[in-house]
């Protein structure tokens, strides 16, 4: 049997498993979905058509599936669907997308976001990614699987963050980075390759060795980038890391790479 306060509202339509667990104050839309084992504790408000997957808990003061903060957005049917299993703590804010990305908000299975996570509209998040307390998507980023975002980053639209990757905290990313790199900065800047990540998640000393001369080879400072890539992959392609970043790359994109180095200062000061 379903656990609901009864303070809860719940609006006609809405679509809730026999499992759910609904806390006091809450407040469920009409076309939301929740699934089996749903947790929401008290004042969640979970709006338009959301989904969220099986056993997913929501802390206070979330604000889940509410419009988009996108000025073009006319009331277009959009979607928000959230994946199993993952952990949406307090003020966390999630949107659905929009007509100019494809119409859905996508969450995998199994993320931490941490107290005031933002994930704007046509974001498309992987699984098993952490977002710390205040780092927040604009619009139509990709975030792929296993990536952590430290506290208050930021990160433009259009960027795609690999897989593995590492964002330090405070850091604003404008440009693409790559799987398994490491950036960090106001205007974040590659600081290497996210070792200590790849440890914890089982890679081997060999693929993280590839990895490692891969890297210093790719950002060197001989031919162009594109040439550095091709060079890469005929010597590390079968690592899959390394595929991961070649294949990365040559993906189309509106984004520049994140490349090292620092960020020159204005005026030359």
């Amino acid at each position: 049997m379903a656990q609901i306060h009864p303070t809860v509202i719940v609006e006609p339509g809405a679509s809730l498993a026999e499992t759910v667990a609904i806390g006091p104050y809450c407040h469920i839309g009409s076309e939301v979905t929740l699934e089996a084992g749903v947790v929401l504790h008290a004042h969640v408000v979970v709006a338009g058509r959301t989904t969220v997957g099986a056993n997913t808990r929501i802390f206070p003061f979330a604000s889940i599936g509410h419009e988009p903060q996108d000025l073009k957005y006319a009331g277009e049917k959009s979607q928000l669907v959230i994946g199993r299993d993952n952990i949406i703590r307090e003020h966390v804010t999630m949107n659905p997308g929009t007509t100019g990305g494809g119409m859905v908000t996508q969450v995998g299975d199994k993320c931490l976001f941490m107290v005031g996570a933002h994930v704007a509209h046509d974001c498309q998040v992987g699984s098993n990614v952490v977002m710390a307390n205040n780092a927040t998507l604009a619009g139509h980023v990709v975030v792929s699987d296993f990536a952590v975002l430290g506290g208050l980053s930021a990160v433009h639209q259009f960027v795609r963050i690999g897989q593995y990757a590492m964002i330090g905290g405070m850091s604003g990313v404008e440009r693409d980075v790559i799987p398994y790199g490491s950036v960090m900065g106001d205007r974040a800047r590659l600081s290497g390759v996210n070792i200590v990540g790849m440890q914890r998640r089982g890679f081997s000393r060999d693929e993280i060795q590839a990895l490692r001369n891969a890297y210093q080879h790719l950002f060197g400072d001989t031919g162009t980038l594109s040439e550095r890539v091709d060079d890469i992959d005929e010597r590390f392609g079968d690592v899959k890391p390394v595929r991961d970043i070649i294949d990365f790359i040559r993906a189309d994109s509106t984004r520049a790479i994140c490349q090292p180095g620092e960020r020159p200062k204005a005026n030359g000061g």
